[in-house]
């Protein structure tokens, strides 16, 4: 059943760190990612904030676990807002990106 008042929909909040920058055990990057996003959420007054990580991903690699129960959310009309801290966390092939922002992620 899909959520239609945004304000019970939940606030994807999205990390990512690729295998490049990963460091043992969690990322310091993606504490910083998580804090910086959690920050942002809050003082723009959004609510029902969940964190969705992917540490250790390339972003040329869209069959990520955390991406893929995002979309899984989206699509059954969980998730009302996704925030990222930019667009390359969501990925590095542009043309999927803009894919995401401009088709599935539209509303």
């Amino acid at each position: 059943m899909k959520i239609k008042d945004k304000r019970f929909k939940i606030t994807a909040l999205y990390e990512r760190l690729s295998k490049d920058d990963e460091v043992q055990g969690e990322s310091n990057s993606i504490v910083n990612q998580k804090r910086m996003l959690t920050q942002y959420a809050e003082q723009h007054g959004y609510e029902n904030i969940e964190h969705y990580t992917d540490d250790g991903w390339t972003g040329t690699n869209f069959d990520r676990p955390d991406w893929k129960r995002m979309l899984a959310d989206i699509e059954a009309g969980k998730v009302g807002t996704v925030i990222v801290k930019d667009m390359s966390r969501i990925g590095r092939d542009y043309l999927q990106v803009g894919f995401y922002t401009e088709v599935m992620f539209r509303e």
